[in-house]
């Protein structure tokens, strides 16, 4: 189960594992936490007349396209407002509306993923790291609500109205620029003379700071998947922007893989790893992902 905060993060995070985890016959459910009615059109073929005014209508059917995409055998969609993304964000509540996600009451939230973790029986969760993976204040709720929900959900104690008690087994956290990652994506360019998006990512890297990623899953023959569920979020990804110049070829080649923390285990597994279902016995990881 892949915890996101707004519609495209599914698309930006873990889609090419998704669509691998899918095709192999893994049971695979996104649950999407916000409406996405902050989004900017950042596509400018989309800024027409009509589109901004039905934000959230577009965005959630920019959603189901990408999730068929992808090939998702599960779909939540809790649609609390976007809280929208605040330049240095540090926390404070006030600068959003009352009833952003970010604002909304912890409790409730988290009991509504223990619900349906309870349902769907997840025997591996991810999520976004503490840090969000960047600042945005839905990414930074969406890390607390996930960790909590996955530590609550088997605790027959917390939430017992919410289904019946279920444990999953690891937890991991997304990391899509991972040093590793952008190091090498970036030389590449580099050796045949591609423009770079990724520069001013590589500029923020603390070279002393260890890569925290223990999982590294190989998804060459999805990334393919990868481009076409992000380009179906038409509003917020322009197939002309950065993201799109780094062509599929390349990544194939020198980088064919998306990288992972493994946050939590209740199993025992060795790192590093190359699959979220290291040290789970075949017979309890049949069926979820």
């Amino acid at each position: 189960m892949f915890v996101h905060a707004h519609p495209d993060d599914e698309s930006s995070k873990g889609a090419a594992t998704m669509a691998k985890l899918a095709d192999q016959g893994y049971r695979v459910s996104v649950v999407t936490l916000t409406d996405g009615s902050a989004g900017e059109i950042l596509n400018p073929k989309m800024d027409r007349p009509g589109v901004a005014e039905r934000m959230p209508e577009v965005r959630r059917q920019e959603l189901a396209r990408a999730l068929d995409v992808i090939g998702v055998t599960d779909h939540f969609w809790l649609g609390y407002r976007d809280s929208g993304f605040v330049e240095d964000f540090d926390g404070d509540g006030s600068v959003l509306a009352g009833d952003a996600f970010y604002n909304m009451d912890r409790d409730r939230v988290v009991r509504d993923l223990v619900e349906i973790v309870r349902s769907t029986r997840p025997e591996v969760i991810v999520t976004y790291p503490e840090d969000g993976g960047y600042p945005h204040p839905d990414h930074l709720r969406c890390h607390d609500v996930s960790v909590e929900a996955y530590h609550a959900a088997g605790d027959a104690a917390r939430y017992p109205d919410a289904g019946e008690p279920h444990e999953p087994l690891k937890l991991y956290y997304t990391n899509v620029l991972s040093r590793r990652r952008v190091e090498t994506l970036h030389a590449a360019c580099e050796e045949r003379g591609i423009e770079s998006p990724l520069q001013r990512f590589l500029d923020r890297l603390d070279p002393d700071e260890p890569d925290p990623n223990t999982t590294h899953v190989e998804v060459g023959a999805w990334i393919e998947r990868r481009s076409q569920a992000l380009l179906a979020h038409a509003t917020q990804v322009d197939p002309d922007g950065m993201w799109f110049r780094i062509p599929e070829d390349l990544i194939r080649e020198v980088y064919p893989y998306e990288d992972f923390q493994l946050a939590h285990a209740r199993v025992t597994t060795a790192l590093p790893e190359h699959s979220l279902f290291e040290g789970i016995l075949p017979d309890t990881a049949a069926s979820s992902a």
